[in-house]
């Protein structure tokens, strides 16, 4: 259960009201009264409490969680405990999401300008926005409805932030147009200069950086990640993308709609990326490389050139991911058939 001095729920919800939400349907309907308290994993939850199963691993925690109510494939229903009220869904992540939500909404701004912050003559506020201690935002910076801006976050002069973001502690962003409900998590460095110099024997000679960073509606930018403001264009986030903690991406880098990185990847710059591609954790990119839509890149992959759409990734450097499997399985054969000759020739 969520600790209420941090976390505010609503509810209870009743079970078929929580159906709808999640985009699903109740395997009983008798069973649509059913008051649901709070949401909690199968391993811990207990009376007043929905869960879900995603994941056939956990089957046997489902076997014998004590939720109340679950979320489930049809095709695992008959491994329900006994009792267990069952919310039947394809996807039964994507509606825990949204039944979630219902318990855990986005939270609202208390709205006002703490007497601590620094907020210039020159910038627009817009109405219901949070503005906490020690927060400083600029000359003319503008920041669209329901903002939250942490404490000691700085806004830059000339930022602008669309409808109902929220800024944590300690970002810094500068040189940046962000859309709306887009979410920065504490720490992110968001518009400072790109990696652009001209090597000199006399001295490295700094690119001026003149671009900026665009950042679409709905995505996340988790914590100490820092996206470089383009050289001579811009820097682009597509829509929907979410970014995860320790994550650069160099100037003039642009990502297209629904991309997911995790944490610790690295993209040089002028690479493109397409749309809905993932990127696992210590994924590093070479720079000026074009990246097509779809493409699914395994942790600690070394991409070194173009990639067309659609293809899995693994290994440094990157391949098809059956093609580099293929290669463990053939180096751990030759390992072992060489063991094998040792001992034998051991034995001679």
């Amino acid at each position: 259960m969520a600790d209420r001095r941090f976390f505010r729920r609503l509810g209870p919800h009743a079970l078929a009201k929580l159906a709808a939400i999640g985009e699903a349907e109740l395997q009983n309907p008798d069973q649509a009264g059913v008051m649901i308290e709070d949401i909690s994993a199968l391993e811990t939850a207990g009376t007043g409490q929905l869960s879900f199963l995603d994941n056939k691993a956990y089957l046997e925690a489902f076997a014998v969680s004590g939720a109340v109510a679950a979320i489930v494939e049809p095709r695992h229903a008959a491994r329900a405990p006994d009792g267990m009220a069952l919310v039947l869904s394809q996807q039964p992540y994507r509606s825990f999401a949204l039944i979630a939500q219902a318990f855990y909404p986005r939270p609202v701004p208390a709205t006002g300008i703490s007497a601590a912050a620094v907020v210039d003559e020159a910038a627009a506020v817009g109405p219901g926005c949070q503005v906490d201690a020690g927060a400083v935002i600029a000359a003319d910076a503008e920041l669209g409805a329901r903002c939250a801006i942490a404490a000691n976050a700085t806004i830059g002069a000339g930022v602008i932030l669309g409808e109902d973001c929220i800024i944590g502690a300690n970002v810094s962003l500068s040189h940046c147009v962000v859309g709306d409900r887009v979410t920065v998590h504490p720490g992110a460095r968001i518009g400072q200069d790109g990696f652009g110099f001209a090597i000199d024997p006399g001295g490295h000679i700094k690119v001026p950086q003149v671009g900026r960073v665009l950042i679409g509606d709905d995505c996340d930018i988790g914590a100490n990640t820092t996206i470089d403001r383009g050289s001579m264009r811009d820097t682009v986030i597509g829509p929907g993308c979410w970014i995860d903690n320790l994550v650069q991406i160099g100037h003039n880098v642009e990502l297209g709609r629904g991309c997911v990185i995790a944490a610790m990847a690295g993209i040089s710059g002028s690479t493109k990326v397409g749309n809905f591609v993932a990127i696992g954790g210590q994924v590093g990119m070479a720079g000026h490389l074009e990246i097509g839509d779809g493409v699914q890149i395994a942790a600690q992959s070394g991409i070194m050139a173009d990639v067309p759409p659609g293809l899995t990734l693994c290994g440094t450097p990157a391949v098809p991911i059956k093609e580099f499997f293929r290669g463990v399985a053939t180096l751990r054969r030759l390992t072992q058939t060489r063991g094998k000759n040792d001992k034998n020739e051991g034995k001679n």
